[in-house]
């Protein structure tokens, strides 16, 4: 198939990808910092003189860093590639992307309370930490990193969500058994993260782990909300 020849190589376009959001993060060594890479490997690749081109397995580590779909990197956001971009072969063009993205915080098991309650734990634009995606939630939304294994099951079990996972919680969906929530007991000033299940009529809190005992819900516990996506870094 003839591609048009004035349109762009991949490892350019990988590159003027890699230094937009190198920029949005505030230069190369937070860019790095955030990849897990030394910042002088960073400026090898994406420097003002690059010596190496950013490759597929790199290129789709940038992507799940920086809460971009498989594929963002490659993809040439400039307006003016756009008719270019329409003469590609489906198998060899780009999936279609979001049109938008929307940053949540990330929280720590205490303030996650105080953000169910719409009380923002510090002030606009000065939280710690953010994590993208393309899920628009229906209320007020954060992050939270899962501690323990008591959401971890057994092997070939599904779900499993081990330590470290970042679930997007969204206090706007309703907690209907069989849904993972984050839930608050009355003598915990801490959210803990389980399955809502219902047995004989009774509510119980159900961790995914079986070494790990039912929490039974007698009016002791409020639900703050209920995890829609989960994203794990290796």
């Amino acid at each position: 198939m003839m591609f048009n020849t004035d349109m762009k190589e991949i490892a350019q376009i990988r590159l003027e990808n890699a230094r937009s959001l190198a920029k949005q993060a505030g230069g190369t060594t937070p860019f790095a910092i955030k990849v897990d890479r030394e910042p002088t490997q960073m400026s090898r690749v994406m420097g003002s003189n690059p010596t190496k081109n950013i490759g597929s397995k790199m290129a789709r580590h940038i992507e799940s860093c920086f809460g971009k779909p498989s594929g963002w990197l490659d993809y040439d956001h400039d307006s003016g590639a756009r008719d270019a971009r329409a003469s590609y072969d489906a198998n060899t063009s780009p999936a279609a992307q979001p049109l938008r993205y929307h940053r949540y915080p990330v929280v720590s098991e205490v303030q996650a309370g105080r953000f169910a309650e719409c009380i923002v734990p510090y002030p606009a634009g000065m939280e710690e930490r953010h994590e993208s995606t393309d899920y628009e939630a229906k209320g007020s939304a954060f992050w939270l990193e899962v501690t323990g294994d008591s959401m971890t099951a057994p092997a070939g079990v599904r779900p499993s969500i081990p330590e470290g996972t970042l679930v997007l919680v969204d206090t706007g969906v309703e907690a209907a058994p069989g849904k993972l929530v984050v839930a608050q007991l009355d003598e915990s000033n801490e959210a803990t993260f389980k399955k809502l299940i219902v047995d004989g009529g009774q509510r119980y809190l159900k961790p995914l782990n079986p070494a790990y005992p039912l929490i039974p819900i007698n009016g002791n516990c409020r639900i703050l909300g209920v995890a829609v996506e989960a994203k794990t870094r290796l």
